[in-house]
């Protein structure tokens, strides 16, 4: 899906960096929404918010290429504006997004140019990527309390919603009887 992304134009430089920030630092659209440039410590490489749907803080690192698609945006891509806010609209008032403005419009654009096709009563929202980078972290062999942590939630438990394991996994679970029995 990333690589059906025009960045040729300020919309997919903007549209880019913020699917890099979901799909890989599985931060949530409202946090995406309520990013302000002062929440990016290029020195220091970090991305510290106080998340809206818990409360807590949390700092991601900026990673190579999303570094490199937000340092995009910024020089060739945001409009000059006043807005304290990181991604603003493109078409004047230069403001950030609104409150009811769920950014669903940006992952649909792009699975559909990607040829993704999502079965009937699947989800392919935003946050679909974030069950996607679980799922990742999971399959590599992330311990479940570290995924928790990157995908900031409170508390373990609320992660198992996320993941699910291939038939792969499953099988590296799987028992041998024959195995089991020869220690009986």
């Amino acid at each position: 899906m990333l690589a059906s992304l025009d960045r040729g134009n300020p919309q997919g430089k903007r549209d880019y960096a913020i699917l890099l920030l979901v799909a890989r630092l599985g931060m949530r659209v409202g946090d995406v929404k309520s990013l302000k440039l002062s929440d990016l410590d290029w020195r220091t490489r970090t991305i510290s918010i106080i998340q809206e749907k818990t409360k807590v803080k949390v700092t991601y690192p900026i990673l190579n290429d999303l570094g490199w698609a937000l340092i995009d945006y910024l020089k060739n891509g945001r409009p000059i504006c006043d807005s304290p806010y990181l991604f603003v609209r493109l078409c004047a008032p230069y403001t950030a997004f609104g409150e009811n403005a769920n950014l669903h419009n940006i992952i649909t654009k792009y699975t559909r140019a990607a040829g993704i096709v999502v079965p009937p009563g699947k989800r392919h929202g935003l946050h679909s990527l974030r069950h996607s980078l679980a799922s990742t972290l999971l399959e590599q062999g992330t311990p479940l309390p570290l995924i928790s942590e990157i995908l900031g939630q409170v508390d373990s438990r609320s992660t198992a919603v996320y993941l699910r394991t291939s038939m792969k996994g499953l099988k590296a679970c799987a028992l041998d009887p024959e195995e089991v029995l020869a220690h009986d």
